[in-house]
């Protein structure tokens, strides 16, 4: 994989150098922070770049400051997954394009001993043995789309943690959140991309996985320049075609497998969200 990274490189270093530069080359992305923890974006902004002559500014936060970062004209694009509440903000007029780009999965994370014995549950009735139980586990807080999708799991399974000693708010981003899992041996839910990223460094097992639920699926969107007539839409466009070009999908679908032997990212550019049970 590394191999074909760097041929796609030098391939797009040329190509920029015979292309004309863009008029606004300073472009500014709002996305999660899984996109960035698990290194994804490590691999694919320089070839965007490269190729396109953009400089690309990260703003890696929660899906929910993304979003709102894209509503108040504070960036120009957006990678996010938190599905419900994209479509609310394209209904609200502040997205231009919205594309599938990709998708993989949460899952639920904990220490090997398995306090509350959920390995193996489907998840609703893991999250009430956790509630049950009064162990440890750790939420984002921050309104990401991870933590928008912990919520919702929670509503299903007919309990609320707050409030109680035991749910911890770190407030962080994925990584930090996995970390502070791993010193309080406690269980929190996580993609599994920045988690497989990640685990050399935790005490941390993945305890549930596979229900349907769990899936985590990611669009990228344009600010609507009608709206903030001043962000970079042209851009935007450009990182929002080259995120769902074949080529760019063939890295994603590769990224992760000779480290870890599997996919960290399911490309999806050629389906709909229907496709996807959206």
């Amino acid at each position: 994989m590394k191999r074909i990274i760097t041929l796609l490189f030098l391939l797009a270093l040329l190509i920029s150098a015979c292309s004309p530069k863009p008029s606004n080359p300073n472009l500014i992305l709002a996305t999660t922070t899984s996109t960035q923890d698990s290194g994804l974006l490590d691999v694919l902004i320089p070839l965007f770049e490269a190729e396109s002559g953009y400089t690309v500014k990260t703003v890696a936060v929660g899906t929910g400051a993304a979003l709102k970062m894209g509503e108040e004209g504070n960036a120009d694009v957006m990678l996010v997954h938190a599905p419900s509440s994209e479509v609310a903000l394209m209904e609200a007029g502040w997205g231009r394009e919205r594309f599938l780009v990709m998708h993989n999965d949460f899952v639920i994370v904990g220490p090997a001993s398995d306090p509350a014995k959920i390995k193996n549950m489907p998840t609703v009735e893991a999250l009430k043995k956790i509630f049950d139980v009064g162990t440890n586990f750790i939420t984002r807080g921050d309104d990401s789309g991870t933590n928008k999708m912990e919520i919702s799991l929670w509503g299903k399974a007919a309990v609320d943690p707050n409030g109680q000693a035991w749910y911890i708010d770190s407030g962080q981003g994925m990584g930090a959140t996995l970390t502070i899992a791993s010193e309080k041996m406690a269980y929190t839910l996580t993609d599994r991309a920045t988690y497989l990223a990640t685990k050399d460094n935790l005490q941390l097992e993945i305890l549930v996985e596979g229900d349907p639920s769990l899936l985590n699926v990611y669009h990228v969107i344009t600010v609507n320049p009608d709206k903030w007539p001043k962000i970079n839409y042209e851009g935007a466009l450009a990182f929002a075609n080259f995120m769902i070009d074949p080529a760019t999908q063939k890295i994603i679908g590769e990224f992760g497998v000779d480290k870890f032997g599997q996919s960290l990212f399911f490309p999806d550019a050629d389906k709909t969200d229907a496709d996807l049970g959206l």
